[in-house]
Parts: C-alpha cells; sequence; structure tokens
C-alpha cells in the first residue's frame, strides 16, 4: 500500500509539474461586470525564445536554414514574424471570444476596455517523430481602460500549453498557435469565474 501511495504521489507531480496556472497580479477585473464588449490588442517586447532573447534565437534559425538551404532562413524570419497576426492572435481570440461570448460579452465593437497582451515566452517545441516536446507560451495580460489608459488589471498565464492528440505537429506554428488558443481560452475561463459571469 505504501508502494502504491508513493507510486500516486510521483505520478500526480509529474502531472502537476508542467500545468498551466493563471493569476490575477494586481488590481481586479470587477469592471468587466456589465460590460458588453471587450478588445485584445497584442505585443512582444522582451519576448524570450526557448532559453534565448528573441533576437538571438532568430538569428540563430536563419543562420542555421541558410546553410541548409541558401535564402530559406529568410523565409523562416518572415513566417516567424507573420505567425503573429496571421495565426497566433486569431487562434487566441477565437476561442477567447467563443468561451466569452456564451457569457455575453463579444470581442466586436466599442469596447471600454482592451487587454494588451504581451507574450513573454514562447517555447516552440518541437515533433521529430520518435520524440517532441509540446509548445507553450508564457503572456502577460494588460487589463487597460481605453477611455484614460489606466491600468485596472495584470494577470499572467504560464505555460500555456497544448498538444495534438494524434502527434502530428511538426510546423512549429502550429504547436503554438494552439498554445495560444488553449492560453485564450483559459483566459476566458478565468475571467467568467472570477467575474461570476
Amino acid at each position: 500500500m505504501k508502494k502504491l501511495l508513493v507510486t500516486f504521489s510521483i505520478l500526480l507531480l509529474c502531472l502537476t509539474a508542467g500545468a498551466q496556472s493563471i493569476k490575477v497580479r494586481s488590481g481586479s477585473l470587477a469592471v468587466l461586470n456589465g460590460e458588453n464588449v471587450v478588445a485584445t490588442s497584442f505585443t512582444y517586447e522582451n519576448m524570450k525564445v526557448g532559453k534565448m532573447a528573441e533576437n538571438d534565437y532568430v538569428n540563430k534559425k536563419v543562420s542555421e536554414y541558410n546553410k541548409k538551404r541558401s535564402g530559406y532562413g529568410e523565409t523562416w524570419h518572415e513566417n516567424w514574424i507573420n505567425d503573429r497576426s496571421s495565426r497566433y492572435e486569431p487562434k487566441f481570440n477565437e476561442l477567447f471570444g467563443k468561451y466569452l461570448g456564451e457569457k455575453g460579452i463579444n470581442l466586436d465593437g466599442d469596447a471600454n476596455y482592451m487587454f494588451v497582451i504581451n507574450a513573454d515566452f514562447i517555447e516552440p517545441g518541437f515533433n521529430v517523430g520518435v520524440t517532441r516536446k509540446n509548445a507553450s507560451v508564457n503572456l502577460t495580460c494588460h487589463l487597460i481602460n481605453k477611455s484614460d489608459g489606466t491600468e485596472v488589471a495584470v494577470i499572467t498565464i504560464i505555460n500555456a500549453s497544448a498538444n495534438n492528440f494524434w502527434g502530428d505537429d511538426y510546423d512549429v506554428g502550429y504547436r503554438v498557435q494552439e498554445s495560444f488558443a488553449k492560453a485564450g481560452r483559459e483566459l476566458a475561463k478565468f475571467i467568467i469565474k472570477e467575474c461570476r459571469l
């Protein structure tokens, strides 16, 4: 029995070690009670990628890809930047809007409050068939009063990670977009819970 309890404890620790965490760091979300529109905006300031500053990560990847195929590094870099507006942000908003929409809060319209969402950290992960590592993101969400620019609340989302059930997530953009989608869904659920919507 003791051996079974130890095994269960270790398994529980392993499952929760990489768990996502959402916390209000300052302020309150109470201002969202009664609001039917909220806006989002995204930034990528001082972002880290893996264990590197983004600029160092990009320079390394561009160099590696150009050594394999001339000019491909620049193509990769263009995709890295474009994925933000074409993949990450729309997927975040899709699920953020879906769950808030069920409670009568939309992302389209004239909003009094805006979430300015900074990507602090991206773990791109990898999938080489026989081994893989999930992507994940850490975000800081500043709730701003649009009329005067004051910060109402700050929320952090740590380790938002979504894995692909079938394991065919070979594209880094896809892996990261799914992590943004999970972050959007979980932030919406957190707001619903905090505001008792």
